[in-house]
């Protein structure tokens, strides 16, 4: 969940020191009072600075990228260092943070803007931590559309993100691909050993260390700063039964105990501290609809048989499911069902029906995902002119699913990745 309250832009256009004090005094007032301060309170801060307008929320996501500084003369070109005092050290940097905290991540490109130490202070990932410690989040959606191209949407404030474009590289384009979100950033992967990491912190792409075992087709999920995988296949066609786990402070990855069965095109949900891997394909093409329970304290796997029972075919997607307050659901792509998985009983429940328009290929072209609280179905029409990308969410209650249409945007493409990143 967010912190209620109001959240703000800081100008990035700050002519001096002095005034990209003021402007951040002013910011820790209104934050933390709710409340405008008076104008002679504004002249009572050191220098005496006016205050510059905050500009509107740009449908771009925030340069933070080191040497984009706000204390950059337009005449000179250079930046200051050190110069006027610090705003940090002027309120305190406990103040500081608490002040940070309340600002929606949207915000923290023009707070990085104000001063080397304030860009510093966002690209260290502090303010992240603190956030997960406090039980702060903001989910965005990402989701690629076209090769080398992500998109994201802020349901906060109702607004579509460009994601910088992805490095070119040959074998990655021609390769499948598949994507996680985890702790601050989006990993997406590629066959022969590449895959590239993209990070809010500074709104850019490199390249990043492959998993031991490197995969596709395989069930993923995240929790925190860890994420985990397992089954799929590799690059000779080798259908894997091993797992692993993501650090994304250390960015290493670490060998699982290996699952019973092996087993690709499967899916990957966290729910009640455990990491659940559901549904997939054996070696001899059989559908397995028996699911796979790892406990990470035991490091031990246990099979749940039945557990996807009906959820998927030998020519369809991988099950469409996620997690939402630890229950688990699914849309059924062949019946457009939403269903809840039943843990007493083990069995799915129906609950209603999928958003109308939203239109797949045997369950490719659409995303499942939840994003917070609620449960979002990412995809829409197709026609011989084109198409268009629907959000459709849905908090889940004990009535019937009724789909609220979030967002729209035209698109050429079926939904080919998706992640959602809450931090």
């Amino acid at each position: 969940m967010m912190l209620e309250g109001k959240s703000y832009l800081i100008s990035r256009s700050l002519p001096s020191s002095g005034e990209a004090e003021t402007e951040w005094e002013y910011l820790a007032h209104e934050v933390l009072t709710g409340k405008r301060p008076a104008p002679e309170d504004l002249d009572e801060a050191e220098g005496s600075c006016k205050r510059s307008k905050p500009p509107s929320p740009q449908p771009h996501t925030p340069d933070i990228t080191e040497g984009h500084g706000a204390s950059r003369h337009a005449s000179g070109g250079g930046e200051q260092q050190g110069t006027g005092s610090n705003p940090i050290n002027t309120i305190g940097r406990d103040l500081t943070m608490n002040c940070l905290l309340r600002l929606s991540r949207s915000d923290y490109g023009s707070v990085a803007s104000l001063s080397h130490d304030f860009r510093s202070l966002v690209r260290s990932g502090e303010i992240y931590r603190l956030r997960h410690q406090n039980g702060v989040a903001e989910h965005w959606v990402y989701f690629s559309c076209n090769v080398l191209e992500w998109d994201a949407y802020d349901p906060y404030r109702d607004r579509w993100i460009r994601v910088p474009k992805m490095p070119p590289d040959q074998c990655f384009m021609c390769s499948d691909k598949e994507s996680l979100a985890v702790g601050t950033e989006l990993l997406v992967f590629g066959m022969a050993r590449i895959v590239f990491r993209y990070s809010i912190l500074t709104n850019s792409w490199t390249r990043a260390d492959a998993m031991n075992s490197p995969r596709c087709l395989f069930g993923s999920t995240s929790v925190g700063e860890k994420a985990f995988v397992a089954g799929g296949t590799d690059s000779f066609g080798t259908i894997l039964s091993s797992a692993e786990m993501y650090d994304s402070v250390t960015h290493t990855w670490t060998p699982l105990p290996s699952m019973n069965r092996a087993r690709k095109m499967c899916s990957g949900v966290f729910m009640d501290g455990k990491f659940y891997v559901i549904g997939g394909v054996a070696s001899n093409n059989q559908v397995l609809t028996c699911g796979e329970e790892y406990d990470l304290r035991r490091r031990s796997w246990r099979i749940i048989e039945n557990m996807s029972e009906g959820l998927n075919g030998v020519t369809g997607a991988p099950p469409l499911i996620a997690v939402v307050n630890n229950e688990l659901y699914a849309a059924d792509y062949s019946e457009k069902d939403l269903k809840k998985y039943d843990k007493r009983n083990n069995k799915w429940v129906t609950l209603g029906k999928l958003p109308e328009r939203s239109m797949s290929m045997n369950g490719w072209g659409i995303a499942f995902r939840a994003c917070g609280d609620r449960l979002i179905v990412i995809g829409g029409p197709r026609t011989y002119a084109g198409g268009t990308i629907e959000l459709n969410s849905w908090v889940p209650n004990e009535r019937p699913p009724v789909w609220n249409l979030i967002a729209r945007r035209a698109s050429g493409n079926f939904v080919y990745n998706s992640a959602v990143m809450g931090c």
